[in-house]
């Protein structure tokens, strides 16, 4: 499993990084950013997940 943020729906609501904060962040603006390179953990994915469900734009994708 993968995760991304899409820039361009992101408003900076920060669930994502409230929900799963081993993997999200926030960028000097605060916007969400990754913070994982490459694979999610497989002990993070109900984590990414939760952040999926909980980000009001839906800029949270998870793959895989």
């Amino acid at each position: 499993m993968r995760v991304r943020i899409d820039a361009a729906l992101c408003q900076g609501h920060q669930m994502c990084a409230i929900r799963a904060p081993q993997l999200f962040g926030a960028d000097d603006e605060g916007y969400g950013t990754v913070l994982v390179d490459g694979d999610v953990p497989a002990e993070l994915e109900a984590s990414a997940r939760q952040a999926l469900t909980s980000c009001p734009e839906r800029a949270v994708i998870v793959e895989g």
